[in-house]
């Protein structure tokens, strides 16, 4: 989206309304998120918001993926999560950023001033409500990814991150999830390997056993097929009944 579709396009005609915090507003309020919102975009190793500074504006992401990260007192530093379209950044009643966020790919941001959103969420339930649910499925996926950090083999973490991708991906597009999966991998190896705690080696040996066993097929570094999602699952250790979490 160039900066004059992004200044002109309005919240109905959003690609991703349906599962962002303005999911169930109505056509007036919709009219009022019109009225405070803009668009912001970052290159791919922009900073977004620095952990610690006065947030001024929250938002979603539109396009693309950020990085939360979280310095620890020695200087080093952890990927903590990742931020993909429709994922909502800031923390209305909240004055400070919790987490480093910084663009992994070309982002574009819906931002909405602080303000005025606090004030539109105490008069629309709908708002509210809704960023509620997204907040209780943010910490159902934190909880999941420590599994993913702390019990599974690095090939099962990669799955679980091929897997976590797809499913989002399918979310947004108009087919949904089925069996067969295509997606564009928005991250580098070396994005992955920092993700999942392990070596670019490592990464790229997963990624090419993976794809030698037939659980995934790769046109290029980027261009993923899943050929059946339910064996990324099970190599993924996750339960595999057919059953995609959004």
């Amino acid at each position: 989206m160039n900066a004059p579709a992004l200044s002109q396009a309005r919240c109905g005609d959003c690609p991703i309304r349906h599962r962002a915090v303005c999911a169930r507003c109505n056509a007036d309020e919709l009219e009022e998120l019109d009225g405070i919102k803009y668009y912001r975009t970052y290159e791919a190793g922009q900073p977004i918001i620095w952990s610690g500074d006065v947030m001024n504006f929250v938002g979603s992401v539109v396009s693309g993926i950020a990085s939360l990260t979280q310095t620890m007192e020695d200087g080093r530093t952890q990927m903590v999560g990742l931020l993909l379209p429709s994922d909502f950044v800031g923390r209305p009643g909240r004055e400070g950023a919790a987490y480093d966020v910084a663009a992994t790919t070309d982002v574009v941001m819906c931002c909405f001033r602080k303000k005025p959103f606090e004030e539109l969420m105490e008069r629309t339930p709908h708002i509210a409500h809704r960023l509620l649910e997204m907040t209780l499925d943010e910490l159902d996926a934190a909880r999941e990814w420590m599994l993913v950090l702390g019990r599974k083999t690095a090939r099962e973490k990669i799955a679980s991150l091929l897997a976590i991708i797809a499913r989002r991906d399918a979310t947004l597009t108009p087919g949904g999830a089925t069996n067969r999966m295509v997606f564009d991998l928005p991250l580098t190896r070396e994005a992955m390997a920092d993700y999942l705690g392990l070596t670019l080696e490592t990464v790229s040996r997963q990624i090419s056993a993976l794809k030698k066993d037939g659980i995934i097929e790769l046109e290029g570094k980027r261009h993923v097929t899943v050929p059946d999602m339910r064996r990324l699952m099970e190599e993924a250790g996750d339960d595999s009944d057919g059953g995609f979490l959004g």
